[in-house]
């Protein structure tokens, strides 16, 4: 768990996906966007209607290796080891989402639930309650997993494209729970592409949620971008990234 590390990367103020030092900054700095948080193309081109998602560390390595083990080789004991990493990633919320949520763990289509024997994104989501009710007594957070359900078996998406993936999952889920006026975190291990993450949150707020907000263990990022950032060399220098002087 000591190479399990938090993330610390610039990325998409709504997504959370690895800037691309290379060609988004210049974006950046002749956009103007810094000042309001910056948003990736994707993000940009088509806003999810979650606030914002947020993840405690980057899909590689270890964590790639823990989460594989809570999975597909059913070692359910992971849970508990990730679920403070889990509450960690909570906690960068803090301030922005309320204090009082409804937390829904995205669901599994329940053939693939029977076959696996647990919906890991619930077991990571009750041990990272169980750990945020210590950290942040005064939190009112509510597991609320039977609020929505997913209805729709969905091909795997890794042979697909974004709009693939989001044409994919439509009419996946389904709210069954009351969530109008309520503050909604959702919960996942992994977030891709933010397919999942998008076409949950339309629901969510198409039944009534006035806010959606995500949270998962790790956040898959492109390969070159992660190298950038461990070695960001000239990258960083060639597009200065401070704010203009005013006048």
């Amino acid at each position: 768990m000591r190479r399990v590390r938090l993330n610390t990367m610039i990325g998409c103020s709504k997504c959370g996906e690895a800037l691309n030092l290379d060609l988004d900054l210049e974006d950046a700095r002749f956009a103007g966007m810094l000042a309001q948080g910056f948003l990736c193309r994707e993000c940009r081109l088509a806003e999810p209607e979650f606030k914002r998602a947020v993840a405690y560390g980057s899909y590689d390595n270890e964590m790639r290796g823990l989460i594989h083990l809570l999975k597909f080789a059913r070692v359910r004991g992971v849970a508990r080891l990730l679920g403070r990493r889990m509450a960690e990633a909570v906690l960068l919320l803090e301030g922005e989402a309320a204090a009082e949520l409804m937390v829904i763990a995205v669901p599994l289509f329940k053939q693939r639930e029977r076959q696996r024997g647990y919906n890991q994104s619930v077991l990571l989501a009750d041990e990272a309650l169980r750990c945020l009710q210590q950290l942040r007594p005064s939190w009112r957070l509510t597991a609320a997993h039977e609020a929505m359900e997913r209805r729709k078996s969905t091909e795997s998406s890794f042979v697909l494209s974004r709009k693939g993936r989001r044409r994919n999952l439509r009419g996946a889920f389904h709210v069954t729970g009351d969530v109008r006026g309520r503050e909604v975190l959702l919960i996942d291990d992994i977030l891709t592409s933010g397919a999942t993450a998008r076409e949950c949150a339309r629901v969510l707020m198409r039944a009534g949620a006035t806010k959606v907000w995500v949270a998962t263990l790790a956040r898959a990022q492109k390969k070159f971008v992660m190298r950038q950032h461990e070695d960001p060399g000239e990258l960083v220098a060639r597009w200065d990234l401070r704010a203009p002087e005013p006048g």
